[in-house]
């Protein structure tokens, strides 16, 4: 006559072995990533002439602050796409819990100087540019952006991600 345990397999006997003293696997709850960030637009469309404010949080999930964000933004491969569509960033602005105050560089790098001082845990930065699309764009087109970002904690860990998606916004015909 055979063991029972002989029936059941190497594999089974193992993992009773294992859910026996403690050691078998169990299922987790997901972690929340590190810092995460999102992107949100004031409007879906606009015009020729018109502007869009394009709003990036920054959310540390961390235990420890952020010390240091690098930060880039690059325009989607569709919207290099379309030549015709023209746009700059005009402006940048840090919300705060007292306004907004003017941050420095628009450019397509180095954007995290804008989230300001240290991100405490659990709390966000939220940075706003301004996208100004010239009088003479084409229009008819969608204009999206991405970005990759890198921060560094306090603790000296440090976490990257992206690509992030910004909504796309529409140039309408006026």
């Amino acid at each position: 006559m055979r063991s029972p345990l002989r029936r059941l397999g190497p594999a089974t006997v193992l993992g009773l072995v294992l859910a026996l003293f403690g050691m078998a696997p169990h299922a987790t709850a997901a972690e929340p990533a590190p810092a995460e960030l999102t992107f949100t637009t004031d409007t879906a469309t606009t015009v020729p002439g018109g502007t869009v404010q394009l709003s990036m949080t920054l959310t540390n999930n961390r235990t420890h602050d952020i010390w240091f964000v690098y930060q880039t933004i690059d325009p989607t491969w569709l919207t290099t796409q379309r030549p015709d569509l023209k746009y700059s960033f005009t402006g940048c602005a840090l919300t705060t819990a007292t306004g907004s105050t003017p941050c420095s560089g628009t450019g397509p790098a180095d954007l995290g100087a804008n989230y300001g001082t240290t991100v405490p845990p659990g709390q966000s930065r939220t940075v706003t540019l301004t996208l100004q699309i010239a009088p003479d764009s084409g229009c008819n087109g969608n204009i999206g952006f991405y970005s990759y970002y890198y921060a560094e904690f306090s603790d000296s860990a440090n976490t990257s991600g992206g690509p992030v998606h910004s909504p796309e916004t529409r140039v309408l015909c006026a």
